[in-house]
């Protein structure tokens, strides 16, 4: 059971903002213990629900070791939430870029460690990585990785952070690329998405990590991969940005019964719906924000908040301004939108049915 994890400072919340400082506390918890005795049309004990925190896209402009104020208050925010899990969709360092060494690349993820991961693993808090196109990206040529050296290191850097993440592997032999864990009723399958082609062998591997024992004896199958089938922001609407045959990638997803994709790379937040399958496009945590498809307006970094509250059958997911630390509304994103390749993408509810 990880350590009882304290809430910001009030003086924190003040240098953040009144107004998110006023939203945070109403949704955060100190322990969380378990709930016993007798509360009304509950019988026996009642426990609090499993929170899961999603970020994605916190690297700034190539080769940088430092990030834009909105990382240090989403990791500030983090802890204050205390969630039972910390997941990410990737590009957590700036690399993928012709030119930076071993020592720059080995730098930016020292950087990322004494920044971002080391505060929330001194809290107990585990974190899962998905790799992004930042820190390992999986495009070839001829055969060949061309960013070899970056992911050379991002194995490096995450393969000495293994047994500190607090992770339940299944499938651990190509970590931290693709590969599966549970973390109590939940099973995520983590892709290797860093690029826009999964290719045959890893589709395969998802569709045998998806039909195994512990994903379909889990309560919630989550699916996280750094791009998305389908575009959702500005600048971001054209191959290369989205899964290739994404058609065949949502196919996999639905057969697996998989609840929710999460990804990352358009830096613009959107949940919507396609078929059977939910997904959850993350804002940017650092630098970049982009507009949604059809939008004027960008709604800033931000982080968002899976609960699954016990015995619910709901997914509940809200999503929080680091500007404001104020949860956003999601009245206020368009109703759908249509990228240039897939179908339109409608808007779902926040509130994911669990059948």
């Amino acid at each position: 059971m990880p350590p009882a994890r304290r809430p910001l400072l009030r003086r924190q919340f003040l240098q953040l903002g009144a107004v998110g400082a006023a939203a945070l506390a109403a949704r955060s918890f100190d322990s969380r213990p378990v709930l016993s005795g007798p509360v009304a049309g509950t019988p026996g004990p009642m426990q609090a629900p499993l929170r899961l925190a999603l970020i994605s896209d916190l690297n700034s402009s190539y080769g940088s070791t430092s990030y834009v104020p909105q990382v240090q208050r989403g990791v500030d925010l983090l802890q204050s939430l205390a969630p039972d899990l910390v997941i990410c969709a990737g590009d957590m360092v700036a690399g993928q870029k012709a030119g930076l060494d071993a020592g720059q690349l080995d730098a930016m993820w020292r950087s990322f460690g004494r920044q971002v991961l080391d505060p929330l693993l001194n809290r107990g808090i585990p974190f899962v990585p998905a790799m992004g196109n930042h820190d390992a990206s999986s495009s070839q040529s001829q055969g060949r990785y061309l960013f070899a050296l970056d992911r050379q290191r991002a194995e490096r850097f995450w393969t000495a952070q293994r047994t500190r993440l607090g992770l339940n592997l299944q499938a651990g032999a190509a970590f931290p690329f693709r590969y599966s864990l549970v973390h109590g009723d939940v099973f995520i399958l983590v892709l290797d998405a860093s690029s826009a082609s999964l290719g045959a062998d890893q589709r395969r591997w998802a569709q045998q990590q998806l039909a195994s024992a512990a994903a379909r004896q889990a309560r919630l199958r989550l699916v996280i991969g750094h791009l998305p089938l389908y575009a959702v922001s500005q600048g971001r609407d054209r191959p290369g940005e989205v899964l290739h045959r994404p058609g065949e990638v949502l196919q996999l997803l639905e057969n697996g019964q998989v609840n929710l994709y999460v990804s990352g790379h358009h830096h613009a937040y959107f949940p919507s719906r396609v078929g059977r399958l939910n997904l959850l496009s993350l804002g940017a945590m650092g630098s970049g924000p982009r507009r949604l498809l059809q939008s004027s307006q960008s709604q800033g970094q931000t982080l968002t908040l899976l609960e699954l509250p016990a015995g619910g059958s709901e997914l509940i997911d809200t999503t929080y301004s680091l500007n404001s630390l104020s949860p956003l509304d999601p009245a206020v994103l368009p109703g759908q939108l249509q990228p240039s390749a897939g179908p339109s993408l409608p808007r779902r509810s926040p509130r994911i049915p669990l059948a």
